[in-house]
């Protein structure tokens, strides 16, 4: 990705290194009810999260001075983070609304969020309740290693996706399927959380078709890695990995290839009408 000449966001909060406890929830047994809330809110297998937090009440370790390549990394984050705002803010523009930035906590192990107390285990995530956008940067490592899915714009795609759920809290779909998962059982809800996670691919599809049409941002390889980073964190093949099975009615992201699917559809469009995942009859 063509990055180095491209504007820095100033929406950055650098926590890393800090300190972080607990405390602030109220005891041990009601905070692990409260990761799992967070957890199942964001689409996260709550027991991740609860088999990390038995050291809720402790605070986290100091980190080590960031190296270079972490600098780098934040660098960035931060250009990505500036071309999200030019894109949708001129988008919002052309619907007469008015782009709210978002602002980008970068954290090490573990953060406080208006959703919580929240472990890296979660992944990268957004909290509607402050409209910040949550994350450790060592993901980066597993997304490479584990979910075969190396490269930087591999990475822009995460954050762009992130981006993508605070543009859904501004356009009112957030609060939406909050509501209508909090009236549903378990499997309707899960279906819900799907429609909300593909969504937020084709935003992120939408950011990259613009940001390559103003800026010429993409490189050869870009749009395969940005799609493998797709395919890396599909459902299937998550569970695959950690059960040795697929559950379908379980599935709170959707598949790789559902994945992929919006991701491309976004891309090719430019278009966020043509990301309605939750009127379109095939996901």
């Amino acid at each position: 990705m063509r990055w180095e000449r491209g504007r820095r966001s100033e929406n950055i909060e650098d926590r890393r290194g800090m300190r972080v406890s607990g405390r602030g929830l109220a005891g041990g047994g009601i905070g692990a009810i409260v990761l799992a809330l967070v957890a199942m809110y964001f689409g996260v297998d709550p027991s991740v999260v609860l088999n990390q937090a038995g050291g809720l009440g402790e605070p986290a370790q100091q980190s080590a001075p960031a190296s270079p390549e972490d600098e780098r990394l934040k660098d960035f984050m931060s250009v990505v983070l500036a071309d999200t705002e030019d894109v949708w803010g001129g988008l919002f523009r052309e619907s007469d609304r008015v782009y709210e930035q978002p602002r980008l906590v970068l954290f090490s192990g573990a953060v406080q969020s208006a959703c919580g107390h929240a472990s890296a285990a979660m992944g990268p995530f957004y909290c509607p309740g402050d409209r910040k956008l949550y994350l450790d940067m060592s993901f980066f490592n597993d997304l490479a290693n584990r979910h075969d899915a190396p490269g930087d714009f591999a990475q822009a795609y995460v954050l762009a996706h992130e981006v993508g759920h605070h543009v859904q809290t501004l356009l009112g779909v957030s609060e939406k399927v909050h509501a209508a998962r909090s009236r549903a059982g378990e499997a309707e809800g899960n279906a819900l959380q799907v429609r909300m996670e593909l969504q937020a691919d084709c935003f992120a599809g939408v950011w990259a078709y613009h940001a390559n049409q103003q800026r010429q941002v993409l490189e050869p390889g870009d749009a395969e890695e940005a799609l493998a980073a797709a395919a890396g964190v599909g459902d299937d093949r998550l569970q695959q990995q950690a059960r040795g099975y697929v559950v379908p009615e379980s599935f709170t992201h959707g598949s790789s290839e559902q994945r992929m699917r919006w991701f491309r559809r976004g891309m090719q469009s430019g278009d966020p009408k043509q990301c309605d995942t939750f009127g379109a009859a095939r996901l």
